[in-house]
């Protein structure tokens, strides 16, 4: 097959063939992992609570995220038919999540999908807060009685947790006996811890996995598509999501906590339905926590303030910026494609109060977009990555010759 050559700035060589790249060929079982919507207590600076099983409701910013989370992924090409079976926890907030995804998914054709593709299961609730569940993080009350170094345990330690929840069985309508506070009372869930630590969460996370999910993903024979063209999507919570990312990337234990999973942003994970191992280079997505990942996280105008606080390094961000631009799903993208994404995510119009600056992913983007000649040449991924490490490299040995701190550069 004849290939045309067009040779970049450094000189290199990027070839591209006139049949398509065969990357989507690798695809084999596909998993989707989602947090929440924004609930009434993911709140701002000062209105968050510790809000583990009490069953709170998504906000109107919730509702909105979930539909736009599930646009952006039948937008990349995963329909709502496609997903053979989602997952979601027993609290409200990640089921009502998951039907406004799988609804928004299918678009005009609602007929393609059913809430009887929905299996609710209670290990993947969020992790338990024992006594402080409902709290407010920032409680002055609660730092004078534990201290902020030991909330700081609890809140970040491996297995540091709260005291247990005291259950009060007398009827007397005491906040501790309300569901909104407790989550489940053990009638309902004879299972339900009273207080948790993150390995404890993790573990019952990791087991839903090894049981329930991982057979449903490659085991299970009465779905629509064979395993090795699967799609099962899991809607769940903060701790639940970075509990089975750390499983999938064999992330250290101390590094753990450091996993920030933000609210209505997809991420993919493609596994061999062989080895039931993910596939793929691991990217880069925390710097001073040096995790690596298998992840792919879906980009879009709307959720990029949320990845912008998730991802402190350009690995993810890079391939998530990259397919964001990659329309025609190749590989590659030309200068038409480069221009258009980048004046898309910087348009102020588009009501994205983070809409990119000073960023470095971006700032290759447009770089390369100029140094383009030819409005037909294009540029590979393994090459724009390239470049976004180089430039990071070069602003991180500024950095240091200066003795400025790279903390001040807005890198996402």
């Amino acid at each position: 097959m004849m290939a045309k050559t067009i040779s970049n700035r450094t000189g290199v060589a990027v070839s591209r063939r006139s049949t398509n790249t065969n990357t989507n060929k690798r695809y084999k079982s596909t998993l989707i992992l989602l947090r929440h919507g924004k609930s009434i207590w993911n709140g701002g600076v000062g209105e968050a609570r510790f809000t583990g099983w009490a069953d709170v409701p998504l906000t109107v910013q919730g509702r909105v995220e979930a539909v736009a989370a599930g646009l952006l992924l039948r937008h990349r090409g995963i329909k709502a038919k496609s997903v053979c079976v989602a997952f979601a926890s027993e609290l409200e907030r990640s089921h009502e999540t998951c039907e406004l995804v799988l609804a928004s998914m299918a678009g005009h054709k609602q007929d393609s999908w059913s809430t009887d593709r929905i299996r609710r299961d209670w290990r993947l609730n969020e992790r338990h807060w024992g006594i402080i569940q409902g709290r407010y993080k920032n409680d002055p009350e609660l730092i004078q009685q534990y201290g902020e170094e030991k909330l700081l345990n609890f809140r970040r330690s491996l297995k540091g947790k709260p005291p247990p929840l005291v259950l009060n069985n007398d009827n007397d309508n005491n906040e501790s006996n309300d569901n909104d506070i407790d989550g489940y009372n053990k009638q309902s869930c004879p299972n339900a811890p009273l207080t948790e630590s993150l390995y404890d969460c993790q573990r019952r996370v990791v087991d839903c996995w090894t049981d329930t999910i991982s057979k449903t993903l490659f085991d299970e024979t009465d779905l629509p598509y064979p395993p090795e063209n699967r799609t099962i999507m899991v809607v769940a919570h903060a701790n639940t999501i970075r509990a089975l990312m750390a499983h999938f990337d064999d992330v250290d234990e101390e590094q753990i906590p450091n996993l920030f999973v933000p609210n209505s942003v997809p991420i993919l994970y493609n596994f061999d339905d062989k080895t039931r191992k993910p596939f793929g280079d691991k990217l880069e997505s925390h710097t001073k926590a040096g995790i690596t990942s298998h992840a792919r996280w879906m980009l879009s105008v709307e959720n990029h303030s949320h990845i912008r606080n998730a991802i402190t390094t350009g690995g993810m961000l890079t391939r998530a910026l990259f397919d964001f631009m990659d329309v025609t799903k190749d590989g590659k993208v030309c200068r038409k494609e480069l221009e258009a994404g980048i004046h898309e995510l910087q348009n102020p119009e588009n009501d994205n109060h983070h809409y990119v600056r000073d960023c470095v992913v971006v700032d290759v983007a447009k770089k390369c977009a100029f140094e383009m000649k030819d409005p037909n040449e294009y540029i590979t991924f393994e090459e724009f990555e390239r470049r976004t490490t180089m430039a990071y490299n070069e602003i991180q040995f500024l950095c240091e010759d200066n003795e400025h701190s790279s903390d001040h550069i807005e890198w996402v």
